[in-house]
């Protein structure tokens, strides 16, 4: 393995400031043991990226630019081999064929250690040709992954954000209906994590010692089924909720009118139940008795202000 030296005091570049790389450089950053982290940012002359420069640099937080969507393997794999360890948090929203890049550059830079971006559900047990077409690509980061031995790597399986669970869009939640639709069926489990938990969890797998190398490790904030939800809105709204089944074959029905839609493809994964659900108990957070936000603790922290 390439990867002797510890991770204390090693370089880490975070690609990605959104709101799960901005929470893993927050975790880093914050702990007493904090490594020199780095953080990959788009050019850009917005508001928003020169506020980012600012508050990163304000915590000692060091920046380079590149397009990943537009930047060449070749191109990425130089900004790559300055650092030790790479975590990437840029998703699925940068389009087809990005996750496959990114570790095509991480490998061809024989980065000694490597975090993909596969923080959510478990694509080894779902498997090839799933709902969602942008998974097998996820599988294929895992097979390059395997097939070599230079870059350690570590997949963080995390489940869905916490707050994807009640995103308007999502459809599983309706507040302003007070409807909760199942996806699947009411028995149907899903795992969920915060952004916030998966930083600190994320930050803690990293600088973990002895090194955790090679393989999968699981998270979890909670693990609950779809009527244990309706169970929580009702508890934290005070108001009885209308509770619909949608069934695998309606959803799958419904991605086939609409094909090119990616929450329906989500919609249809989760409703099946493969691979997007795993018992807490056995989690790393769990093992270590590290604290992590339950869905009802997230939902009173969030719905009860909007009620």
């Amino acid at each position: 393995m390439a990867s002797q030296q510890s991770p204390d005091g090693a370089r880490i570049l975070v690609i990605g400031a959104g709101e799960l790389g901005g929470n893993v450089v927050a975790a880093l950053t914050h702990r007493d043991d904090a490594p020199p982290v780095t953080v990959l940012l788009r050019p850009s002359g917005t508001p928003r990226h020169a506020q980012l420069r600012d508050q990163f640099a304000a915590r000692g937080v060091g920046i380079v630019e590149a397009d990943v969507a537009t930047a060449s393997t070749a191109e990425l794999s130089t900004v790559l081999r300055q650092f030790h360890t790479v975590v990437s948090c840029i998703g699925f929203a940068a389009g087809a064929g990005t996750q496959r890049k990114i570790t095509e550059a991480a490998l061809a830079a024989r980065v000694p250690r490597y975090l993909p971006w596969q923080f959510g559900v478990d694509y080894d047990a779902i498997g090839r040709g799933s709902p969602h077409d942008l998974f097998d690509e996820q599988l294929d980061v895992r097979d390059m992954l395997r097939a070599q031995s230079i870059t350690e790597w570590v997949i963080v399986s995390t489940g869905m954000f916490t707050s994807f669970l009640f995103e308007p869009a999502f459809g599983v939640v309706d507040l302003t209906t007070n409807t909760v639709n199942a996806l699947g069926s009411w028995d149907t489990e899903v795992t969920v994590t915060t952004p916030e938990d998966i930083g600190v969890l994320t930050a803690e797998i990293i600088q973990t010692s002895p090194r955790i190398a090679n393989q999968v490790v699981y998270v979890a904030g909670d693990t609950i089924t779809y009527r244990e939800l309706a169970d929580i809105v009702e508890r934290t709204t005070g108001a009885q909720v209308i509770r619909n089944e949608w069934t695998v074959a309606q959803l799958l029905h419904d991605l086939d009118r609409n094909p090119g839609d990616g929450l329906r493809k989500y919609r249809a994964v989760f409703a099946q139940g493969n691979g997007v659900a795993w018992p807490k108990t056995g989690t790393f957070n769990a093992i270590r008795g590290i604290p992590t936000t339950t869905t009802e603790q997230w939902a009173r922290k969030h719905l009860s202000a909007r009620h």
